[in-house]
């Protein structure tokens, strides 16, 4: 109720989830005939299918991201993830068929860190869907829409379209007429302007006026996109201001975590991206969220890879 942008939400509502699946299938073991029967075939099956259908559905989609966006490390990642899973099940079977006690050690270490990092990429995926889905205030001061690369360093591309066509029906659905709308971006080396003049050049020539815009060009990063724009808004409305982020759906539950961080009152809300896209840009915008909370999240992975290590014969 303070912050729903806060990560600890995201735990909350993961641990609670798998709380509800543990008394669910407590239940229906304690139960005859068919209830037991269920939840046997759940456990018996489910893992090794549900593992099964995630490789395959990684592969496919890193295949495609690779097709469609080209070779790069971000594209790269679904099939990274594939091949990572593979290999800790590689490294499982080898352990349980030679009973050697080092690749024991090695094994239950990995399983228990990847454990613990797959339950936070769940909970981000679980509360990311829930915070997307709040209701959009209807009463804000700024709508400011989030920059984003531009194609031959001067035209918005379609990913960076969709965030302004987002921002503007946001905006349109306000209540009262004195609101703004802020672009934010500023001059990457290899573009010929600001992020924010092609964002409000497309706006302008789709009809949208020009004096309810504000232009911030100075910003790199969405740290930056935020502080900024924050600056902004403060020194038009310094008795306070409410406002609402639009960027892609992909990464505004990041977006709302570094909103939250920095203190600036915003509702984050996404527009629509590519489906085949979404995968390998939420498992990098999740591995930008664990990286941001390295001081809990290293102290817990060591918590549970080093009991395990201890057991080598060094």
């Amino acid at each position: 109720m303070r912050d729903p942008r806060r990560f600890r939400n995201a735990v909350y509502l993961g641990l609670a989830l798998c709380f509800v699946a543990l008394g669910l299938f407590a239940g229906l073991s304690r139960s005859s005939g068919m209830g037991r029967v269920m939840v046997v075939a759940a456990v018996a099956l489910l893992p090794t299918l549900g593992l099964l259908a995630l490789i395959a559905f990684l592969v496919l989609n890193g295949m495609t991201m690779l097709r469609k966006e080209g070779r790069t490390v971000a594209n790269l990642l679904s099939l990274a993830c594939a091949v990572g899973i593979v290999g800790l099940l590689a490294l499982l079977a080898v352990a349980l068929v030679t009973r050697h006690q080092a690749l024991i050690a090695l094994s239950t270490g990995a399983v228990l860190v990847v454990g613990y990092v797959a339950f936070l990429f769940f909970c981000y995926l679980s509360y990311g869907f829930l915070y997307r889905r709040m209701p959009v205030p209807r009463s804000v001061d700024f709508v400011v829409v989030l920059g984003a690369g531009l194609l031959g360093g001067r035209r918005v591309s379609p990913l960076l379209a969709s965030r302004l066509e987002r921002g503007r029906a946001v905006f349109e659905s306000l209540d009262g007429g004195a609101a703004k709308l802020i672009v934010s971006g500023g001059k990457g080396s290899d573009e010929r302007l600001s992020e924010a003049e092609a964002m409000a050049d497309y706006l302008v020539k789709r009809g949208f006026p020009a004096d309810r815009l504000i232009l911030e060009d100075r910003s790199r990063t969405t740290e930056e996109n935020l502080l900024l724009s924050a600056e902004l808004m403060r020194a038009a409305k310094p008795q306070g201001f409410r406002s609402v982020v639009v960027t892609n759906d992909f990464h505004s539950y990041r977006a709302a975590l570094i909103a939250s961080d920095l203190g600036v009152p915003a509702q984050v809300v996404g527009s629509p991206t590519a489906a085949y896209f979404l995968p390998s840009a939420t498992i990098r915008e999740f591995i930008a969220v664990f990286v941001r909370y390295w001081k809990v999240n290293l102290p817990i992975c060591a918590f549970l890879a080093v009991p395990a290590l201890v057991v080598l014969p060094w």
